[in-house]
């Protein structure tokens, strides 16, 4: 018997219908859960409800909370990591308990929802089948939701049950983290069998969950928690979690079984249009609205890449907040900048295709395409990107790109973006079966690299990785492929949750953030493009691939104390307060 709390909060289901599609949403109000549920499309209003509670552009919260507990989708964007130049609270490690925390919040509101839906369906009295495809995605987002709080605390209170005020569950113990896991693929596994296949979702549903779907997305969680069982283990486990490990191997190989299902069954494909957008498949993939968002003219009905995505549209879901200037005040620092590989497929330190440091844009020459996609637009033809206050509209350098309006400001004003959220895409699941296959057999084979990774390198223009490439030049396959997540998967709320199931968090998130390189560059004596007294830190020598050279500091190391305990978020103090039985997670 597992044990189920939450924390007390409660949210009657608010319903929707749709008229044109499901993203055309419009309460009906003045229904409760009594006295509804008696019609199959009372079931598909309700599920179209829960996609909602999914963190993307728009600010979700459940109804009935103040406006302050508003997701905030820059909250899981990478702002702050190992690759940006700036910091944050969260990289540093400075961040604190805090009374209330509007995730923990949301998201058993969220469950609440949820478990009405399918508490519902179980006194349902028609054909079962008819309501099938709405039960299955309620068990999906049960898993996701319990997913989202397994990343952010570690062991949580499941919550598989309908609570009321008096339910003494409500005053129970954590479960462990081991349990959470276990409740999410049982969910999964009745996702699957009750939703479609993706080519059986129609077109005016696209953005629908699919048993195609919840394969991946059982994947990403399998994979998750056996590379932190592999290197973190029970270091982050609170005291008394109890439970017991999973068979990690197994988890691995359900990994690799799961991904390649979902390449050789489920219909999707990578969006590679090279040849149409001079190489910039990984800008305007981010920024697909209709014909207007890319000088190609392609819309979203071109797009078969994104697996579970949230939806907008132009006409009836906005993104409603700033999207594009959220994402251009990202600035890659340094190590960023060094991670795209040469065009030959090797490191620019084992490359002799490398530009040099001397001019930004000599930085770009045969690289990877995708730093092109995301940074050059501002960058000279041939020249350096100026850097400080005194550079309007600059500051730090080069600005993100990826996530972007296509001619912002005429094509798309601010908040009117309407571009998709991708939570996981082809993509991810060519690097998770790549990553599974290695940590499964300790090797992988030519062939396994091309069915996968290799298929991404191609669309960024690099060349493939092989066994004999590796050898011949001492790379590591395992940090290539961790390489290449860090690349592809750049601000899709992947990088922080990677560092640290990998074990890798505190020894990364603690080296000194390095910018741009000043001497013997442009920018070594040229206050038009460099204005030393702008940066408090200076520069410090520091190891290039050109040797050792002064390099602007943007945060020192001594800033930083990112530690295994900010491996997890804190419990809020308030819910502990409500209920003694929350175990606070270690060291807090």
């Amino acid at each position: 018997m597992r044990k189920t709390i939450i924390p007390i909060v409660f949210l009657f289901l608010a319903l929707t219908s749709c008229e044109k599609d499901y993203l055309n949403l419009e309460p009906l109000d003045k229904v409760t859960e009594s006295v509804y549920f008696n019609k199959p499309e009372h079931f598909l209003f309700a599920s179209n409800k829960l996609y909602e509670g999914m963190v993307s552009w728009r600010p979700t919260k459940p109804s009935g909370l103040p406006n302050d507990f508003n997701s905030r989708f820059n909250d899981f964007i990478d702002f702050g990591s190992d690759l940006d130049l700036t910091a944050n609270e969260i990289g540093r490690g400075s961040n604190v308990i805090s009374n209330v925390d509007k995730y923990w919040t949301n998201t058993y509101y969220y469950l609440r929802d949820i478990n009405i839906v399918l508490e519902k369906a179980n006194e349902f009295n028609g054909d079962e089948s008819d309501i099938s495809e709405y039960v299955g995605a309620a068990y999906f987002f049960r898993a996701w939701q319990h997913f989202f709080l397994l990343q952010r605390f570690g062991g949580v209170p499941i919550v598989t049950t309908v609570l009321d005020l008096d339910s003494p569950e409500l005053f129970g113990a954590r479960n462990s983290r081991y349990e959470v896991v276990d409740q999410i693929i049982l969910d999964l596994d009745e996702a699957i069998n009750k939703l479609p296949k993706e080519q059986n979702i129609g077109s005016g549903d696209k953005g629908k969950i699919s048993s195609d779907a919840a394969k991946a997305f059982k994947a990403k969680v399998l994979l998750y928690e056996a590379t932190w069982e592999k290197y973190v283990g029970t270091t982050t486990d609170f005291q008394g979690s109890g439970g017991s490990s999973a068979n990690i191997a197994e988890y691995f190989n359900q990994v690799a079984t799961l991904c390649k299902d979902v390449i050789d069954n489920g219909g999707y494909s990578l969006w590679n249009n090279n040849s149409s957008l001079d190489n910039y498949s990984n800008r305007y993939l981010f920024n697909l609205e209709d014909s207007g968002s890319n000088p190609a003219g392609l819309d979203k009905s071109t797009n078969n890449e994104f697996i579970i995505q949230s939806i907008y549209d132009f006409e009836l879901r906005q993104a409603n907040t700033d999207v594009s200037l959220a994402f251009e005040r990202f600035r890659p620092n340094r190590k960023f900048m060094d991670l795209f590989l040469c065009t030959d497929g090797l490191p620019i330190d084992k490359s002799g295709l490398f530009g040099g440091y001397n001019k930004t844009s000599d930085e770009f020459l045969n690289r990877d395409f995708r730093m092109a996609s995301y940074f050059n637009s501002s960058v000279p033809t041939d020249g350096s990107v100026g850097i400080g206050s005194k550079r309007p509209g600059e500051g730090l350098g080069l600005a993100l790109k990826k996530f972007f309006s296509y001619k912002y400001g005429s094509y798309r004003a601010a908040q009117q973006e309407a571009f998709n959220y991708p939570h996981l895409r082809l993509a991810e699941v060519y690097l998770m079966y790549a990553e599974a296959i290695l940590e499964r057999d300790g090797s992988i084979s030519d062939a396994d690299l091309n069915y996968s990774l290799n298929k991404v390198r191609t669309r960024a223009g690099v060349a493939p990785l092989t066994n004999a490439l590796a050898s011949s030049t001492n790379l590591d396959i395992m940090e290539e492929i961790r390489r290449e997540r860090a690349i592809e998967l750049f601000a899709e709320n992947s990088r922080f949750n990677d560092l640290k199931r990998w074990g890798i968090a505190e020894s990364v998130l603690n080296e000194t953030i390095y910018g741009a390189v000043i001497e013997d560059t442009e920018y070594e004596g040229n206050t038009n493009l460099y204005v030393p007294s702008d940066f408090v830190h200076g520069t410090t020598a520091y190891e290039t691939v050109n040797g050792v050279k002064q390099t602007l500091v943007t945060d020192p190391s001594s800033n930083r104390n990112f530690t295994r305990k900010n491996y997890l978020f804190p419990i809020p103090q308030s819910q502990i307060i409500l209920n003694p039985s929350l175990v606070q997670n270690p060291n807090w």
